[in-house]
């Protein structure tokens, strides 16, 4: 039992260093309950807040329950207890334990007398605490990535309504290049927030004026305007953004969706997966 307790508590720290110290990485158990949640809510405006909070309550869930089944072998001999118990300490007084102290509330009516077990019992208030400041620092990470995607977004609906892409012909070439560019700039920052916290991908913005699956065609239009154009600057600030939306593409099918045949077809799986109650293009969940 002691032994499948240290099992329990060590696959709760590597679902956490992963989800949280591992740029690019999920936890099997997060990306599952992520994966899920985004399921069965319909990818509702919700989903993503709510998946974090459930990894979090299952991670603490599952660490209460490690301790504990760590000290119920030992809870006769190796704690001191306040009141007599007519049957012996049993399950529900190891759980107990392991909750006062993951808590760090320190109640004192049971405490360890084992010598081993009076190391053990302060690891797992050191736990507890660092699990609330996981908790804070992922919530932390993920709300300035979904501001730089909402910022891109909001741009491209913002040239879409200015008619940019049926005026790049008449437009400085310089200007262009530059516009190009730097929206190519704009998508690798979001390529690569994807990359390091894929949690972000299942969060649906408020409005759908600032959902990036629902602007991102813009950008399309643009490398496609950009590439007939006879002017080797805006060719070139077209072939630069148009790399940049390739990479993006592959990061969506490598973590998220399903194979695709082209850029094009993997943003418009993207737009079915972030569309409520679309599954089109959605990778299967882990077995």
């Amino acid at each position: 039992m002691t032994v499948a307790g240290v099992t329990v508590v060590l696959f709760v720290l590597t679902d956490m260093f992963h989800t949280l110290a591992n740029p690019g990485a999920l936890g099997r158990l997060s990306r599952t309950m992520l994966r899920l949640t985004w399921t069965l809510s319909s990818r509702n405006r919700l989903s993503g807040p709510l998946a974090m909070l459930v990894v979090v309550m299952i991670w603490g869930v599952l660490a209460v329950l490690g301790w504990a089944a760590v000290y119920w072998p030992h809870m006769d001999d190796g704690f001191s207890h306040a009141t007599e118990h007519g049957s012996g300490p049993g399950a529900l007084d190891a759980v107990y334990v392991s909750l006062v102290t993951i808590s760090t509330l320190g109640l004192g009516d049971v405490f360890p007398t084992s010598a081993w077990l009076r190391l053990v019992n302060p690891l797992e208030a050191l736990f507890g605490f660092a699990l609330l400041t996981v908790a804070v620092s992922w919530v932390l990470q993920v709300f300035p990535t979904l501001a730089r995607r909402r910022e891109l977004a909001l741009r491209l609906v913002h040239l879409q309504e200015a008619g940019t892409v049926d005026l790049l012909g008449s437009l400085d070439r310089t200007v262009v290049h530059s516009l190009l560019t730097d929206l190519a700039a704009s998508v690798t920052r979001v390529r690569v927030d994807l990359h390091d916290y894929p949690e972000t991908y299942y969060f649906r913005e408020p409005e759908d004026v600032g959902s990036l699956a629902e602007a991102i065609p813009v950008a399309s239009r643009l490398v496609e305007a950009a590439r007939t154009s006879p002017v080797v600057e805006v060719r070139h600030g077209g072939a630069v953004l148009g790399a940049a939306l390739d990479d993006l593409a592959e990061v969506l099918q490598r973590s998220f969706l399903r194979p695709c045949a082209t850029t094009d077809e993997a943003l418009r799986a993207f737009l079915a997966d972030h569309s409520a109650g679309g599954a089109a293009g959605r990778r299967p969940a882990p077995s």
